[in-house]
Formats: structure tokens, sequence, C-alpha cells
């Protein structure tokens, strides 16, 4: 009945708009750990050639936002404490419901995109910036930005249409750094800020005695959370023994992976 409960959980997440990797035992699964991040872990214990604890341990560490959820006969309590040491989140045992645990990926998800921090990103068409990652671009070409520099640029997308004096603008890098920022070194930074951001001829930044920004003239804030969620879905089954099932999500445009071994 494994090979029976391996198609119907495939055929019922397929239609759930999931992607389903499914392969038979500890090392083919191992492998595949190695070169893909997964967001959800669906793992038996009983595989052909180890165990499920063993392969549960081997995820954690190197993908510790990896949930992991045990699908398995062995009932016993002892079973169960030992699938949550080893890292898993949930302990289901057989027989299940196939609806409940498709709600249940359903909630997994919600949550995990609920407690996923916001990107802070702008876009205006020629400038990028994302602060989450440190990364910033002009018209398609990276741009070098010191982290004090992502900082100053960031306190004036937090404050459009607004003229800061230099005092009020130091006073906020300094709640932000927690270190001390004289005139000098902000003048000097405003000045690289600008040579590197508006080397195209566009001002972003208007400065004399305060500090003015205009970042929002063409501005497109993206927020990737808002993003329409989206599934994409593979499938790669082999074999006759039900071991491991993966499901591949996105949700708000960030990878969410599910595993069932």
């Amino acid at each position: 009945d494994d090979n029976l409960l391996n198609k119907t959980l495939t055929y019922n997440l397929e239609l759930d708009g999931y992607t389903i990797t499914s392969v038979l035992n500890a090392r083919t699964a191992a492998e595949s750990l190695k070169t893909n991040i997964f967001d959800l872990v669906l793992l038996d214990i009983n595989l052909p050639d180890g165990n499920g604890y063993d392969l549960c341990r081997l995820i954690k560490p190197e993908h510790p936002d990896t949930v992991v959820i045990f699908l398995t006969a062995n009932d016993q309590e002892s079973n169960q404490i030992r699938g949550y040491e080893a890292g898993a989140v949930d302990y289901i045992t057989k027989p299940f419901s196939i609806s409940a645990l498709q709600r249940k990926i359903k909630a997994m998800f919600a949550m995990l995109e609920h407690h996923k921090p916001a990107k802070d990103i702008y876009e205006d068409g020629s400038l990028f910036l994302d602060f989450s990652e440190q990364f910033a671009s002009l018209n398609g070409k990276p741009l070098a930005l010191s982290a004090m520099e992502y900082k100053m640029l960031n306190l004036f997308l937090k404050n459009p249409k607004q003229v800061l004096t230099r005092q009020q603008f130091l006073e906020k890098l300094w709640d932000v750094d927690e270190k001390y920022v004289d005139e000098h070194t902000l003048t000097t930074s405003i000045s690289r800020i600008r040579s590197k951001i508006e080397a195209d001829g566009d001002t972003y930044i208007k400065n004399g005695l305060w500090y003015g920004v205009s970042m929002d003239r063409r501005r497109k804030e993206m927020n990737l959370n808002n993003l329409s969620a989206k599934k994409i879905c593979r499938l790669v089954s082999a074999g006759m023994v039900f071991s491991m099932l993966v499901i591949t999500g996105i949700f708000g445009g960030i990878m969410q992976d599910i595993r069932i071994f």
C-alpha cells in the first residue's frame, strides 16, 4: 500500500499546484538535498537504506529553515519523541487523512509566509536598491555601496518629500547605527552617494544646509511579500516504494520547498 500512498499523495498535491519529487531511498534524498533548498520535508522513517531520523538530522544543520514532518507507520510514543528530537515539527502516523494533510501543508506555507520578513526594495526603472540583501544597480549595472551608504539611502526613502537638517540627519543615523557620525563624514558620504546614483544625470538628492530627497519621482516600491501567490510544480517519481515526496512552491516570490520522505 506504500506505492498506492505515494501515487495518491502525488496526485492530490499536484492538484493543489505543488511540484512533487519522489525518491526511493535515503542516499538519493541526501544527494538531492545537496543541490536543492526545500521549505517543507515530508519524511518517512523506514527507508530501504537508512532511517528518517538520520536524514532529518542531516537536513536541519544545513537547512535550519526547512520544516520537517514525519509520515510513518511507527506509532510508538518513543518513536514520536525521537522524531521531534531529530528536528521535526510534526509527527503523523499512518493511516492519516489526505485531505487533512493537504490543509496542514497549506497552513504551514501560510505560517511560513506570515513570518518571513518583508524585503525592503526600491525601484524606479533605472535605480534598484535592495536594502535587505544590500544589492544595488543603476540601469542594470551593479553599484558598489557601503553599509553606511545603504543606511543613508534607506533614511531618505523612509522620509520622502521631507527636508532634513544636517542635525536631524545625524541624529537619525545615530539611532540606526548606534555610532557617532560627524558632519564631515555625512557630507563626504552624501557626495559619494550622489556620484554613484546620479551618474546618468538624474537628481535624487538635493542638498545645501539641509537634505531633501526626491527618490519618489518615478518610484515603484516592491514588497515581495505582496506579490500574488504562485506555485511552481515539478514531479520526479521512480520505483515502487513510498520514500520521499518533495513539494516545491513559490509564495510571494519566495521559493518554498516541501519534501516527504
